[in-house]
């Protein structure tokens, strides 16, 4: 008797388990910064696929952690702690629904014709390490990113730093975005949308939810853990 398709594709996703956790071990073994949990192997794998793209993967992001300088990036770096204090975006100190840490990013903190781009990609990455960081990984590996859009105006707008954001969560932080929230999003904004739907596969798509009122808010995170003014 033949096996289900579903039992069939997870023998055969365990089969490709195996041999990237084999894989790691040894590069671990000579050097052991390049270690990752099972749970991150698992990540990786879902996202790329395959034993050997995920282990490419795993490899490229090791060398973009270092080169890029990722463990310098932390609360007391000059340039974090100039954009923690201007609320570019704040890790909130609950969680949602599921105990997925919230990243909160208010738009209107926002101005794209001032921005520095490089400063502000290495602050994103600042917050993706920070909420990845607070995920319990035997609970939860994934995090809740909420984009408040009041106040959303044609300076907000910046499709290179949201093309920058869409490629370090899909190839650097691959499987740990679990939900999107969209606040308060106007008619400007559904332009924008549908540019920025382009450049989104099918899966991270569906994670992208518009909220319209406070009971759908509630669906994912208690409404009273929105920051008022920020």
């Amino acid at each position: 008797m033949n096996e289900p398709p579903e039992v069939e594709e997870q023998d055969e996703f365990e089969l490709h388990f195996k041999d990237l956790k084999s894989r790691m071990k040894l590069i671990a073994s000579a050097d052991p910064d390049q270690y990752l949990s099972d749970l991150s192997l698992r990540r990786y794998l879902n996202a790329f696929g395959d034993a050997d793209k995920a282990f490419h993967a795993i490899l490229k992001t090791n060398k973009w952690r270092r080169e890029y300088g990722v463990k310098d990036l932390t609360k007391d770096h000059p340039v974090m702690r100039r954009y923690i204090g201007e609320n570019k975006a704040i890790i909130l100190d609950y969680r949602d629904g599921l105990g997925r840490p919230v990243i909160y990013i208010p738009a209107k903190n926002y101005n794209s014709s001032s921005r520095n781009l490089d400063e502000m990609t290495k602050f994103i990455v600042y917050c993706l390490e920070e909420a990845s960081n607070m995920c319990v990984e035997d609970f939860t590996d994934d995090i809740c990113l909420v984009f408040d859009l009041s106040g959303f105006n044609i300076s907000s707008i910046d499709y290179q730093l949201v093309k920058n954001i869409i490629w370090l969560i899909s190839k650097h932080y691959p499987e740990r975005l679990g939900v999107c929230l969209i606040l308060n999003a106007s008619s400007m904004f559904s332009g924008c949308w549908t540019i920025i739907k382009g450049w989104l596969n099918k899966k991270t798509t569906q994670k992208v939810h518009f909220i319209d009122n406070e009971e759908q808010l509630s669906r994912y995170l208690l409404p009273a853990i929105i920051p008022e003014e920020v």
